[in-house]
């Protein structure tokens, strides 16, 4: 059971991540038949006791359908022909999107144009209409 540092205040057991082996498709020869160097990775967001709710719940939106309704991110690495590269990459990308899902989104504030704002775009728009009214024949 080891940890595995997200941030400094979050770490994951080990034991939360389930691994499991594939064959990869695509070319790669004979080797490639005989190999499971694909790695499946599941993570139950749900149940991980490390996590806080509002980091599960963000998770949950940036997984997107990564996420079974379970609760479950499933993540799939198959581009290294070595399964140790794979296991690897996978976690990496797990770590960054639990990162991602730790960063509190700021709160929008709605604005008001100034009323100084609102008179210069009334002036433009008074000269382009002038500029266009201009284009037309002219009245004998």
């Amino acid at each position: 059971m080891t940890a595995i540092p997200v941030t400094r205040s979050i770490s994951i057991d080990s034991d939360e991540l389930e691994e499991s082996f594939t064959r990869a498709g695509g070319p790669g020869g004979q080797h490639v038949n005989t190999t499971d160097s694909a790695v499946l990775l599941r993570f139950d967001v749900g149940a991980s006791p490390n996590l806080p709710v509002a980091v599960k719940n963000r998770l949950a939106v940036l997984a997107g359908s990564r996420m079974t309704r379970e609760g479950v991110i499933v993540l799939r690495s198959e581009g290294a022909r070595s399964q140790l590269l794979n296991r690897q990459e996978v976690r990496e990308r797990l770590i960054e999107m639990i990162r991602e899902a730790t960063i509190v989104p700021k709160k929008r504030r709605p604005t008001k144009p100034s009323k100084a704002a609102k008179a210069r775009r009334m002036e433009g728009k008074a000269k382009r209409s002038s500029v266009k009214s201009l284009r037309g024949r002219p009245i004998d």
